[in-house]
C-alpha cells in the first residue's frame, strides 16, 4: 500500500490586500501518495501558486493542518520550514534560478552545502546527479554556456541531489520551446518512474497531460481531481 507524503486537512490561505481580504485557498482537502505524477492547474487567480507555495514549505496556511510525511508543518518557524525543504522538497523553477558564475556542478551541489554534507561527498553525489540527466560533459560549464534545455537539466539534478520526498515543478517548460519541453517532461517521466513523487504546477494542457492524475483549482478550491486516462508519454510524441 503506497503512502500518503501529502495531506491537506482543510487549508486555507487569505491575504490582506489594502482593506480587502483575498481569499486564496478554501478549505482544500488533499492527499498525494508516494510515487503519484500529479499535475495542479488553473486560471491565473485560481489558487494554485499558492497552493503550490504551502505543498513547497515556502508559505504557511491561515488555517487546516499541512502533513507532510507524517510532520505537521503548518505551524512551523521560518527557519524550521527551511531545513523541511532542503531535506524534503526539490524544486524546479520556470526560470531555473542558477547562480550565473557558478558551474553546473556547483549549482547541483548547493542543497548538499546547506545540508551539511562534505565537499568529498557533495562532488561525489553533484557528478552522479548530472550523469543520470545526461550532463556529464556539461559540469564545468556556467549557466550563461549551456543552452535553454542543458540549464534546465542542471536544474533538475540540483532538485535531485538530496534524494527528496517531493520533486515540485513550477512551469517547467514555461522557457523552453516545444522539443526541448519534450525532452524536459521525458526526464521527468524517467525520474517518477524510478520511484519519484512528482507534482507539476502548469496552465498548458499538454504538459499536465504527461501526469496520471490532474487536479483542477477554481476560486481557491479544488473542482476536480481526477486520474488521467489518456496519459500522453514522450514515445507519443515520437511516433508523430
Amino acid at each position: 500500500m503506497q503512502k500518503t507524503i501529502i495531506d491537506f486537512k482543510d487549508i486555507s490561505r487569505f491575504f490582506q490586500v489594502g482593506t480587502e481580504t483575498v481569499k486564496a485557498l478554501r478549505e482544500v482537502c488533499l492527499q498525494i501518495k508516494q510515487n503519484e505524477f500529479v499535475a495542479i492547474m488553473g486560471p491565473s487567480g485560481s489558487g494554485k501558486s499558492t497552493m503550490m507555495n504551502i505543498l513547497g514549505c515556502l508559505d504557511t496556511p491561515t488555517s487546516g493542518s499541512y502533513f507532510l510525511n507524517g510532520q505537521d508543518v503548518s505551524k512551523m518557524s521560518d527557519n524550521e520550514l527551511a531545513e523541511v525543504r532542503n531535506r524534503e522538497i526539490g524544486f524546479i523553477f520556470q526560470t531555473f534560478n542558477l547562480l550565473q558564475r557558478s558551474t553546473a556542478l556547483e549549482n547541483v551541489m548547493l542543497p548538499l552545502v546547506y545540508a551539511g554534507i562534505s565537499k568529498t561527498e557533495r562532488v561525489k553525489r553533484a557528478e552522479r546527479t548530472l550523469k543520470e540527466v545526461q550532463l556529464a560533459d556539461r559540469m564545468n560549464h556556467k549557466p550563461n554556456e549551456l543552452s535553454g534545455g542543458q540549464r534546465q537539466r542542471v536544474a533538475v539534478a540540483r532538485a535531485l541531489v538530496n534524494n527528496p520526498s517531493i520533486v515540485l515543478a513550477d512551469e517547467p517548460t514555461g522557457n523552453l520551446d516545444s522539443k526541448t519541453s519534450v525532452e524536459i517532461m521525458g526526464l521527468l517521466e524517467i525520474i517518477h518512474s524510478l520511484g519519484n513523487t512528482i507534482i507539476v504546477v502548469t496552465h498548458e494542457e499538454d504538459i499536465a497531460q504527461h501526469a496520471h492524475r490532474i487536479i483542477r483549482m477554481l476560486d481557491g478550491r479544488i473542482a476536480s481531481d481526477e486520474i488521467n486516462t489518456d496519459i500522453k508519454t514522450v514515445k507519443d510524441y515520437e511516433t508523430v
